[in-house]
């Protein structure tokens, strides 16, 4: 089989499902080859195989890796919401002949994985207004101080 240059399949995809950007593909692609990295699976074989949690897990690593307290941002500018589109990009890589999967693969191997915003946004939340410089914090008022009738 004649394989397509990457950045062709992914154009071909983006114009045969546009739901997620052309960049996100990209993303995945290294997200892909950061994850066998980080799991030392061999470079090329059959053991190189990575599930689709492995994939999800390595995804979020790498997303914090590379783009840290803006990861949900960047993701959500992708049209990237949740683990599942994950497997929905990575079977249109495996339709567009660029990935590889096994008869076990399928796409519920993404299905409920983690959620983007526990993991990309609230590690990087900030407490309310010990967190804002120059903001101060109202004085509570003392039982003499209403403005209400003296003693």
């Amino acid at each position: 089989m004649n394989q397509i240059p990457f950045q062709q399949a992914v154009a071909e995809i983006c114009v045969r499902d546009p739901r997620y950007a052309a960049e996100s593909y990209f993303f995945l692609r290294e997200a892909l080859d950061f994850t066998v990295k980080s799991l030392k699976k061999p470079v090329e074989g059959q053991e190189r195989h990575v599930t689709g949690q492995e994939l999800s897990e390595g995804a979020r690593q790498f997303a914090i890796q590379e783009f840290g307290p803006l990861a949900l941002t960047v993701l959500r500018a992708w049209r990237l919401q949740r683990t599942e589109d994950f497997g929905e990009m990575v079977f249109n890589l495996v339709e567009s002949g660029t990935f590889g999967k096994t008869e076990k693969d399928n796409r519920s191997d993404f299905a409920n994985g983690y959620d983007f915003y526990e993991a990309f946004g609230k590690p990087y939340e900030v407490e309310n207004a010990r967190a804002r410089p120059g903001r101060t914090r109202r004085a509570k008022p003392t039982s003499g101080a209403r403005g209400g009738a003296k003693d």
